[in-house]
């Protein structure tokens, strides 16, 4: 995006709507983080847009001055990309939880990937459902007792970062909340990139999750960086994506480039539709009645 000329508009920042997270949940480190990483790219808040979907997690655009959307359950995803279709002079950002992204928007979350539209995706990942009181989600443990599993999870989980990697994102990463610089920096760097960036984030729930606390990320985390990760390398992002015990990799596990959806769709080479005339013919304003 060219940097904007002219007197200087106002950065990202916090909204007048305070949080209504829980104390304490990770949920406040990725609003921090994403507000940093947006600073940090000196983007005008008028030209990013925030789309969430339903969960607790899924309140983030309402604490951020810039442009929010929020959808309906499992549907940030596509929205996002309409918006990103509509006008991709935006920088765009999808954000959500576990639940949304991985349960019943797990269909959008592939296909966006396979067409490596150029949006970023940021997942708060704390393995329950928290709005609705604790539930399993998609990525509970096996074994893990919850109000909807009271014997314990009989399903294995998703692995968010091995389905990243098989389903085509350019750009994949994990963070934690408990390390707010390192998360801005993996979502900062998910925004210069072009085409599907995606930053699952270890965002415990503190109320419902009392497995994956940040004691049980802080134990167990390590970055990518210090072990020598090539992020060049598919196959040695795989095999560090199924690590999970005593040791769990954070960082940023794989990137490349690839030709983006909207370098491919003929419609988009002349420029955002949002600019483009309408082609309307006839009367016009009747038409739009219609609809209204």
């Amino acid at each position: 995006m060219p940097a904007p000329t002219g007197p200087a508009l106002p950065l990202i920042g916090k909204s007048d709507t305070r949080p209504t997270w829980c104390p304490g949940c990770g949920d406040f480190g990725v609003v921090a983080a994403v507000e940093m990483a947006v600073k940090k790219l000196k983007i005008p808040s008028q030209d990013v847009v925030i789309v969430s979907g339903i969960g607790c997690s899924s309140n983030l655009p309402h604490f951020l001055s810039s442009y929010g959307f929020h959808a309906i359950h499992g549907r940030a995803i596509p929205v996002a990309e309409g918006v990103r279709w509509a006008n991709h002079g935006l920088t765009v950002l999808a954000t959500g939880g576990d639940g949304d992204g991985f349960g019943i928007g797990v269909g959008h979350f592939v296909h966006a990937m396979r067409r490596n539209v150029d949006l970023t995706y940021v997942t708060m990942d704390n393995q329950i459902y928290g709005l609705t009181t604790g539930q399993a989600s998609p990525t509970s443990q096996l074994g893990q007792k919850t109000k909807s599993t009271p014997t314990g999870v009989i399903e294995r989980p998703i692995d968010p970062i091995s389905l990243a990697l098989a389903s085509g994102a350019t750009y994949v990463a994990r963070g934690f909340s408990g390390d707010v610089k390192q998360l801005a920096d993996l979502v900062a760097g998910g925004i210069q990139h072009k085409g599907f960036a995606f930053v699952d984030v270890f965002s415990p729930c503190v109320t419902y999750n009392k497995i994956n606390t940040f004691d049980f990320f802080r134990q167990r985390v390590y970055k990518l960086e210090s072990a020598g990760h090539d992020p060049s390398d598919l196959v040695q992002a795989f095999a560090r994506s199924i690590e999970w015990g005593d040791k769990i990799p954070i960082g940023l596990f794989y990137r490349v480039e690839r030709p983006t959806y909207e370098d491919l769709e003929e419609v988009l080479t002349a420029g955002p539709l949002a600019h483009q005339p309408a082609g309307i013919r006839g009367d016009s304003a009747a038409l739009l009645d219609e609809f209204v």
